[in-house]
């Protein structure tokens, strides 16, 4: 559940790369998907300060009964969201082939050539969460 909350934010922006989503919408799929349940006190923070970083932007749905606001991933999200999987896929087979130094800081990560990395990651894994973006406190690998 720890590191699940630390790759919150990059789920979030898988979600809105497929389609843009309102914050029940999010919080439903994660539950449907995952199995695990992030009510709106964690979900609508972390849309917000996601929203101030520039890599999803909202605008009010008034078309229903009830007007709902939308979030949709914007170009710096997308580069945010590839570059991570990038990362995390480098990651992954530096896993498989079984090596015995395993990178978790951003300046540990090998981007190969991903520069545009960097500017996102502020020198942090791109799943490391930083006690100001979650109330729930940061992930921790256990």
């Amino acid at each position: 559940m720890k590191l699940m909350r630390g790759l919150l934010d990059l789920v979030v922006l898988q979600f809105l790369r497929a389609n843009p989503m309102h914050g029940y919408q999010i919080i439903t799929s994660l539950r449907k998907q995952f199995g695990v349940y992030f009510g709106p006190s964690t979900i609508y923070p972390l849309l917000s300060v996601m929203e101030e970083n520039g890599y999803i932007k909202s605008h009010w749905n008034l078309e229903n009964d009830r007007p709902r606001k939308v979030y949709g991933i914007t170009p710096q999200g997308t580069e945010l969201l590839s570059c991570t999987e990038d990362s995390l896929s480098h990651i992954y087979r530096k896993l498989a082939i079984g090596t015995s130094r395993i990178p978790f800081s951003g300046n540990d990560l090998h981007l190969n050539g991903l520069t545009n990395c960097k500017k996102h990651l502020n020198g942090r894994a791109p799943f490391e969460v930083r006690d100001k973006e979650y109330k729930s406190g940061p992930a921790q690998m256990t």
